[in-house]
C-alpha cells in the first residue's frame, strides 16, 4: 500500500449535503450508517481514539450531512446522516432518503457499509431498507450491534444469533457480517478494525496495481 492505514490519524475532511458535492469519487471509503440514536459518531470516535472527531449530540438527528474523514490520501471514513428518529418534516426525511440511496448505489469509491443498530432494538424498518440498498449494489455490510454494555454477555449473544438467523432467512447473509460493540467499554474495536482493514487494504492494493 502507498500509505499505512491508521485509524488514529483520521482527520476531518469536509461535509457535503448531496452526492454531487462529495469529494472526488476516487480511492476507497467506508460509510457508517444507522438510526440517529444508534451511536454512529461515538463509534467513529472510539475507532479513531478521538472523542472530538465526529460530532455527537444528545439530540438525535443532528448529523444531516455526509461527513468525510481522511485516513490516507486515498482512504476515507464517512459518517452518513442518521435516519428514522429525527424530528424533522417529512419532506426533509424524504430528501435525506434520496441522498442516502444515491450515495449507496452510485458512489464508486464506497467499499463497505458499517450499519449500526442499538442491540436492544435491532433490524428496524430503516435498517432493512439500508440492507436492501446495499444488496442492490452487492455492497458488503458489517453490522455493529451497539451499546452492548447495556446487556450481559448471554443476552447480547442471543441477540447476535437472532439477528444472524433473521438475515439468513431474508437471504442477506452472503454479504452481511455482524458483531456486538460498545463505544463506552471499547469492546469489539479489534474486530471492527479487522473488517475495515480488509475492505480498505484490498481496495488500495487494487488501485496501486
Amino acid at each position: 500500500m502507498s500509505d499505512v492505514i491508521s485509524f488514529r490519524k483520521a482527520q476531518f475532511l469536509m461535509s457535503a449535503p448531496t452526492l454531487s458535492q462529495c469529494p472526488d469519487d476516487s480511492g476507497c471509503e467506508v460509510a457508517f450508517a444507522g438510526r440517529s440514536n444508534a451511536g454512529k459518531s461515538s463509534a467513529i470516535n472510539a475507532l479513531t481514539n478521538n472523542a472530538k472527531l465526529a460530532r455527537t449530540s444528545k439530540t438525535p438527528g443532528r448529523t444531516q450531512l455526509l461527513n468525510f474523514f481522511s485516513l490516507t490520501e486515498q482512504c476515507r471514513l464517512v459518517d452518513l446522516p442518521g435516519y428514522g428518529f429525527a424530528k424533522v418534516p417529512k419532506a426533509m426525511k424524504k430528501e435525506w432518503d434520496q441522498h442516502l440511496a444515491e450515495y449507496l448505489q452510485r458512489r464508486q469509491s464506497l467499499r463497505g457499509l458499517v450499519l449500526l443498530m442499538d442491540i436492544r432494538h435491532p433490524l428496524q424498518d430503516y435498517d432493512w431498507q439500508m440492507i436492501r440498498w446495499a444488496s442492490l449494489s452487492e455492497m458488503p455490510v458489517h453490522i455493529l450491534l451497539t451499546k452492548a454494555d447495556k446487556l450481559n454477555n448471554g443476552p447480547a449473544k442471543s441477540v447476535l444469533l437472532k439477528v444472524q438467523r433473521e438475515l439468513q432467512a431474508a437471504g442477506f447473509s452472503e454479504h452481511v457480517s455482524l458483531q456486538t460493540f460498545s463505544s463506552l467499554k471499547k469492546t469489539g474495536l479489534e474486530e471492527l478494525e479487522t473488517t475495515l482493514m480488509q475492505w480498505l487494504s484490498a481496495s488500495e492494493s487494487l488501485s496501486i496495481d
